[in-house]
């Protein structure tokens, strides 16, 4: 059965969707992403980066699905929770992952936005400045998002279009003027091709595939949104879309304008260094301009989407009531209380690892969404081999990211799984207050 819980505000128009799904997309992760993929697959990262898109398209396929049937703003919580209504286990368990997901990937993007806005400054390598920073802009954004839902939109859309204006100009001037021709990169490139692994290909693909989390957040705008039939697959395919063609154009920049084993070394601020190169102090400081707007549009529509979901998990008795409360529509207590604790995971640290669990999470209930769109694929009018191809893909995909954790990374892999039983521990605490609840009730 469909639920629709509110009466829609329609404050949030198409381009104010593909903003909140960019935003929460091209968030930084793309040039952390950069170095890991150059150091396996070289100059074949391009086509790595436009496979992961395919496999979050095919992601996308059953998230859009289930958000035009359900059109519920709970989005994988609540897909989740109407196709398989007798668990309250597997519904608590899975709103833990994914908010904290959320909540881990939304300490990381503020992380990453004090370090770029430092980076220029004598306070460059301060901890305490970066983490103080950090805090700051998480408030802000928190602040906007209580506010006013519009003006959070307006507000998105101005940071999210800036700035692919900003790294689309930087990336096609190293590509024209960069140490590399474009005769000497197709030459390189068909060294790659003869030497690649397929295997590592299709690992870089499923790393990548994490650059494009994100996209279901215009799912929990539903109640804010006009015609949520047409325009939730609109938002979503558009902003994979555009979200695979300024990653492929900021890494076509890299390759021909910077030495790859300086990508390698400098991972993250490899682009800076390189437009500094071709451009002088203007060229880095415009890439930085560009990670500051790309971190800032992260953190406000990550805050927007899943501050809604947690609101929904609230209602049904899986997180403390007090987070379900609105006010004019907005969960104002779930915004405060996500802000905090990735406030405090900042000041904790260990980010990295964080947003290992964020980007692990996300590929398992993608995977999950699409196991679930395919048990109703009849009522979501979806297509079979669609269905089962985004099955297949994603299932791959996830085995080739815990590969590769488990090959690199084995000490971070077990602290995840670590966290994996606490939240599941936490969720069975509130699932069997749930069920007590439902109990005495009935």
């Amino acid at each position: 059965m469909r639920s629709i819980h509110r009466k829609r505000g329609k404050n949030l128009g198409l381009l104010e969707l593909i903003a909140i799904a960019l935003g929460g997309m091209v968030g930084g992760g793309i040039f952390t992403i950069l170095g890991i993929s150059v150091a396996m697959v070289g100059n074949l990262t391009p086509v790595a980066i436009i496979v992961g898109g395919l496999i979050a398209s095919l992601a996308a396929y059953s998230y859009v699905k289930l958000g035009v049937y359900y059109k519920d703003e709970g989005a994988t919580y609540s897909f989740y929770k109407y196709t398989y209504p007798h668990s309250k286990f597997a519904a608590s368990v899975i709103g833990w992952f994914v908010i904290f997901g959320y909540i881990s990937t939304l300490a990381l993007y503020a992380y990453t936005f004090s370090s770029y806005a430092i980076s220029s400054t004598s306070f460059a390598d301060n901890i305490w400045m970066r983490k103080g920073i950090a805090i700051a802009v998480i408030a802000i954004f928190a602040t906007i998002n209580i506010l006013s839902v519009k003006g959070m939109g307006k507000i998105e859309d101005l940071m999210v279009y800036t700035k692919l204006l900003i790294l689309t100009f930087i990336s096609i001037v190293l590509i024209q003027h960069g140490q590399t021709s474009f005769a000497g990169f197709m030459e390189n490139f068909a060294q790659d091709v003869e030497q690649a692994s397929v295997l590592n290909i299709l690992i870089v693909a499923s790393i990548t595939f994490v650059a494009y989390e994100g996209f279901q957040l215009v799912i929990n705008a539903v109640n804010e949104m006009s015609n949520p039939e047409k325009n939730i697959p609109r938002a979503i395919y558009s902003a994979i879309f555009l979200a695979i063609l300024i990653y492929v154009v900021i890494s076509m920049g890299a390759l021909f304008a910077i030495p790859l084993k300086d990508i390698i070394d400098n991972q993250e601020y490899a682009l800076a260094a390189g437009a500094g190169d071709v451009l002088g102090s203007l060229g880095t400081n415009l890439v930085i301009v560009g990670a500051v707007l790309a971190t800032s549009s992260a953190i406000s529509g990550t805050l927007f989407g899943s501050s809604r979901q947690m609101a929904v998990v609230a209602e049904d008795g899986f997180f403390p009531s007090i987070l379900s409360k609105r006010s004019r529509m907005i969960p104002i207590n779930a915004i405060l209380t996500m802000a905090a604790v990735a406030s405090l995971l900042i000041l904790i640290g260990g980010l990295k690892l964080i947003l290992e669990f964020g980007s692990i999470t996300f590929l398992l209930v993608s995977l999950l969404m699409a196991i679930a769109n395919f048990k109703i694929r009849d009522k979501t009018d979806s297509s079979f081999t669609l269905t089962l191809a985004s099955i297949i893909g994603l299932t791959m995909g996830g085995g080739f990211i815990l590969f590769y954790e488990f090959q690199n990374k084995p000490k971070e892999m077990f602290a995840i799984i670590v966290l994996y039983f606490l939240l599941a521990f936490f969720a069975w605490l509130f699932a069997k207050k749930e069920e007590r609840r439902t109990t005495i009730k009935s």
